[in-house]
């Protein structure tokens, strides 16, 4: 099997992949043996901590720990807001403005089932270009709620091409053949030189095509 994953910075500390869609990033209830991280280990020869998580459907940059303690210090570090992150994403329709925030209050579906309540997510956004179905919109979450992304622009109408969690196949004038959302541009800080690492991937390479193949 083809590694699904690329890696884009690696030290004794630290390992950062550029992911593919279609691929756990940990193992559900379900137990899945063949995940991100254990495919990581496997080519590394060693245990891998990841510090924060992608779905399934999401590709690109995500971040691993090569021990606890290391994980632990990002963690944190998200938890304060320091790491930064950027998104691409398509999203269904045309945005009234070509800027701006969104700001509510969310709950995902696991979160419900277990009855947490709902709580406030801030997302900063800006349109890169748009038809007449859809818009290519990056994205900036500026708190990181499970499935933030995916569920403010489902609440908002717009919801991300290939969303079937938030929204139905139907109400998608274009199809895209999973959830058109990547993670391009991750920055933190190292932490151990606590220099700040600043990494920023190209567009996947399905999500390129299918605007080549439509001109946007």
């Amino acid at each position: 099997m083809k590694d699904p994953f690329e890696i884009i910075f690696e030290d004794e500390y630290v390992v950062v992949l550029n992911k593919i869609a279609k691929i756990l990033v940990q193992p559900s209830p379900k137990k899945e043996k063949l995940t991100l991280s254990s495919l990581l280990a496997k080519k590394l020869n060693e245990k891998v901590y990841p510090c924060h998580r992608l779905d399934r459907e999401t590709s690109g940059l995500i971040i691993y720990a090569k021990s606890n303690s290391v994980q632990k210090k990002i963690m944190d570090q998200f938890r304060r807001g320091e790491v930064r992150k950027k998104y691409i994403a398509f999203v269904k329709g045309k945005m009234k403005k070509r800027s701006g925030e969104i700001e509510n209050y969310i709950l995902d579906k696991e979160g419900a089932k277990f009855g947490e309540k709902a709580k406030k997510a801030k997302t900063r956004y800006r349109v890169l270009g748009e038809s007449d179905e859809f818009s290519v919109v990056e994205l900036v979450p500026l708190t990181g709620r499970t499935n933030q992304l995916r569920i403010q622009f489902a609440k908002l109408g717009h919801p991300i091409l290939g969303e079937r969690r938030y929204a139905f196949r139907r109400d998608f004038p274009i199809d895209f053949k999973r959830l058109a959302l990547h993670s391009f541009f991750v920055s933190f800080i190292h932490p151990i030189s606590r220099d700040r690492v600043n990494l920023e991937i190209e567009m996947a390479q399905d999500m390129g095509e299918f605007l080549r193949d439509l001109s946007v």
